[in-house]
């Protein structure tokens, strides 16, 4: 999956000269909480909601409405947005975002095609992705297991689960415990709990979690 599948599009941005007030009101309106800074069409920095929130007087301000109202007046995205931006391109795979974004501690990231932004992955946009590769959203038996890390293992746990008339909604794999294994959790529809049990046991060190779920 590359980031062109899932990146939100087309792209809300913000001008570098717009007041932080108004640039609030519309991260607000839209529903975001952050967003691509452009000058002339082209990317010079990003801002979040918090960027904005933390530039605005507290409430200990003993500044009154009409002074608070001007001085905000004078502050503009310019001033307070993140101008060293990470960005990659509509061909980056998913999991490359993701680590760039894990590594870095940011929560999005504007999607480039030459000079030009044509989208922003976010955090959001990951987690969407992550809840359809759990399967979270259908019915079936969930498994979670210790298996040996030998080749053919996982061939073995699927063509008997399949043997069976058992239909895969979702498979991944984690590190294990140790490097002499790995975690798997899948979840499969068409069968009971008992019945995945029975079948899974034979190949498994360990199985840490067994239920119907959605």
């Amino acid at each position: 999956m590359l980031v062109r599948e899932r990146m939100s599009k087309p792209v809300i941005t913000v001008r570098s000269d717009m007041p932080i007030m108004e640039a609030l009101n519309l991260m607000k309106r839209e529903k975001i909480r952050r967003t691509p800074v452009v000058k002339k069409g082209k990317l010079v920095g990003i801002i979040s909601d918090k960027d904005l929130l933390n530039a605005s007087p507290s409430d200990a301000t003993s500044l009154s409405v009409w002074e608070i109202n001007y001085l905000l007046s004078q502050i503009t995205v310019n001033d307070v947005m993140t101008t060293e931006v990470l960005t990659i391109t509509e061909n980056t795979p998913i999991e490359e975002a993701a680590r760039i974004m894990a590594d870095n501690k940011i929560g999005g990231i504007p999607v480039m095609n030459g000079d030009q932004v044509v989208g922003l992955i976010t955090e959001t946009d990951l987690f969407k992705i992550f809840l359809e590769l759990m399967g979270a959203r259908e019915v079936g038996v969930r498994v979670t297991a210790l298996v040996p890390e030998m080749p053919g293992e996982l061939a073995q746990i699927t063509e008997s689960i399949s043997t069976a008339g058992g239909n895969f909604i979702s498979f991944t794999q984690f590190a294990g415990e140790t490097a002499s294994n790995r975690e798997i959790t899948f979840k499969v529809a068409g069968l009971d709990e008992e019945t995945v049990g029975e079948i899974v046991k034979p190949f498994v060190e360990r199985i840490i979690d067994l239920r119907t779920c959605c």
